[in-house]
């Protein structure tokens, strides 16, 4: 099964990066739900750094979740879970999760996705969870390199509801659902970490 591995060289260069923010603000102990796992690297790295970390992999593509089961086989790790077939805009897995994660999500993906995504959130977060974005954004309606505004033209070519979100806008959203933002981390190839904590 090892044949089914996906291999992301974007999930190589910023798996440590989001470990180290995730370790900042997570504690040691910590049920985690990763939304559109993809691949599987980043659960099988973040789990293996972090062995008291209980981490959910979920991914709709069914193509997806052999990746993520290939890998979760390989690796052998106990806190790594099966994955979840997990549409957020149809279902919102049993909590309280102490972390919801979504890395390169919300601008492959309509704007619906993220709208479902923080009422998840809202919902199964414990109190003080936190919800973890990863991806590139615009900041006070500006691109903030170059290759993202390049990146946005080229998302919205390949599907007119895509694209590099305004961070404004989604934490405005999250506010809605009771997340309030914590910190903007700058992070590899002009991406941000977005963590938001569950105020109520």
């Amino acid at each position: 099964m090892n044949n089914a591995r996906l291999m992301s060289p974007a999930a190589e260069r910023n798996r440590q990066p989001i470990l180290e923010v995730l370790q900042q603000v997570l504690p040691e102990q910590a049920r985690i739900l990763e939304v559109a796992s993809g691949s599987g690297e980043h659960g099988v790295y973040c789990a293996e750094a972090m062995p008291e970390w209980e981490w959910q992999p979920s991914d709709p593509n069914p193509h997806a979740r052999r990746s993520i089961e290939a890998w979760r086989e390989h690796a052998g790790l106990s806190n790594l879970h099966p994955p979840l077939a997990l549409d957020v805009t149809t279902l919102c897995p049993a909590g309280p999760f102490d972390a919801i994660l979504a890395i390169n999500l919300i601008h492959i993906s309509p704007w619906g996705v993220t709208e479902a995504l923080m009422a998840c959130a809202g919902r199964r977060l414990a109190e003080g969870g936190v919800l973890y974005l990863y991806g590139p954004y615009r900041r006070e309606g500006r691109h903030t390199a170059p290759s993202n505004e390049a990146f946005d033209a080229d998302l919205k070519a390949r599907d007119p509801s895509w694209g590099v979100r305004d961070l404004e806008a989604v934490v405005a959203e999250a506010e809605h659902h009771g997340l309030a933002l914590e910190r903007v981390v700058e992070m590899p190839a002009n991406n941000l970490s977005v963590v938001l904590r569950r105020s109520r």
